[in-house]
């Protein structure tokens, strides 16, 4: 705090009138993604990083993965999808990426037990360490840029796969690969988990590395047994990337040295262990350019009210927000095609003039968009280019009969805030 207090003008105008000292953080002001968005260049606390800087940066493909040059420093830099209603931009110091390299040094260990290890070594050897990462492409998301930035300087071990690519493909191009770790979303792993059950995916990895999204109930389980390797979870943001592992039990754990997290509800009062919170704040105690302080993330979370069976100290939560649905579209041969969210949504993440969008499907064949164009652009052509990558990506994938179509009212958000990106067929809203 006293840091952001000193070094960022914008922390300095929130902080004037509290006390020099302060060790309760609930005394501090909630801060939000649209607002310290606006006030950029005041919230970092290098002078030199800029918004126009960041956004010339941001703009550029080729960029990604590469290092953000600041004042006596580089920085990693990743945007978000703006699901909050705001499009974010966010960097990383090196403090933060060695504290983010740490926290996933002790995810894998707690994954990699003595009791695991004689079955995933051979595998890990067997498969000469490769990892295949099936992330986000396109553009600067955190998925894309640490892959970019790992797959750099692997050696060709590491591989990124595009989350977009035609199931058929995927499988192809995996079972081609033989990775020794399966680093996906989690919901492309469900996917990948049917294939492999069916016999069309064959591969055997010695861990299956799941984010950024949740399972229903039983599936992580489901996952474990097709592909007879461990399987770990997390939850983490980019604001901060190393916010929490998951264990054996199903829980989450905080890694509350280097997080505060709260769980609040709507007043952001503090919710009690064992009720779901209405949304979470976050204070990232690792990163120095960009402070988060008391951040609402908008996700809605349970924290365990007694200690977790797995053993692990650190606090336990399960989430609620980050819950992922597929879609499902019948094919004219009489088969179907299942997209992930992701697949649709980063299509649209990397286009010009979008400033948020939602898409629902409507009946089965049919998708709408909710369209929020940004300020100062063509709507109409801005749907024109939405309108070309979601056709464009549903031919790919053999489901090019589905139609697209423009929705009249502009996204709404859910009740804690957010905006859900994608409502499958019975889910709309």
């Amino acid at each position: 705090m006293d840091y952001a207090r000193i070094r960022s003008p914008l922390y300095r105008q929130l902080y004037a009138g509290l006390p020099e000292r302060i060790e309760d953080p609930r005394l501090l002001p909630v801060t939000r993604k649209a607002a310290l968005m606006d006030r950029f260049d005041d919230w970092v606390t290098d002078p030199v990083v800029t918004v126009q800087r960041v956004q010339a940066f941001v703009a550029d493909p080729a960029l990604i993965g590469k290092s953000f040059r600041g004042a006596q420093t580089d920085y990693a830099v990743s945007t978000t999808s703006g699901t909050t209603g705001t499009r974010g931009v966010f960097l990383l110091d090196t403090r933060a990426l060695e504290v983010a390299g740490v926290a996933m040094a002790r995810w894998l260990s707690s994954l990699l037990r003595p009791a695991t290890l004689p079955r995933v070594l051979p595998r890990v050897i067997a498969h000469r360490g490769r990892v295949a990462l099936v992330v986000a492409t396109g553009g600067h998301f955190a998925s894309a840029t640490a892959a970019a930035r790992v797959g750099a300087d692997s050696g060709g071990r590491t591989r990124s796969f595009p989350v977009a690519t035609p199931l058929p493909e995927l499988v192809a191009q995996l079972n081609a690969f033989q990775p020794a770790v399966l680093a996906p979303y989690a919901t492309t792993a469900a996917l990948l988990a049917t294939e492999q059950q069916a016999g069309r995916l064959r591969i055997s990895p010695a861990l299956v590395a799941l984010a950024a999204e949740g399972l229903p109930e039983g599936e992580p389980a489901r996952i474990a047994a097709a592909f007879g390797a461990p399987v770990g979870n997390s939850y983490a943001a980019t604001e901060c990337p190393f916010l929490s592992y998951g264990c054996r039990e199903g829980w989450l754990h905080v890694n509350a040295d280097w997080v505060i997290l709260e769980p609040v509800d709507a007043q952001h009062r503090p919710t009690p262990p064992g009720e779901q919170s209405h949304t979470v704040l976050i204070t990232n105690l690792a990163n120095r350019v960009q402070p988060i302080l008391r951040y609402d993330l908008g996700d809605s979370v349970l924290q365990r009210s007694d200690p977790c069976p797995c053993g692990n100290p650190l606090p336990a939560i399960r989430v609620q927000g980050r819950a992922a649905d597929l879609l499902t579209f019948p094919t004219p041969s009489g088969g179907t095609v299942t997209l992930t969210p992701l697949s649709l949504t980063t299509r649209l993440d990397k286009l010009p003039g979008v400033a948020l969008f939602q898409i629902v499907q409507i009946v089965p064949t049919e998708l709408t968009v909710r369209l929020q164009p940004a300020v100062g652009v063509d709507p109409d052509r801005t749907w024109t280019r939405v309108h070309r990558e979601l056709t464009d990506l549903l031919a790919d994938h053999g489901v090019g009969h589905v139609t697209v179509h423009r929705a009249a009212e502009p996204p709404r958000p859910a009740t804690g805030g957010k905006y859900r990106l994608v409502h499958p067929y019975g889910q709309q809203s």
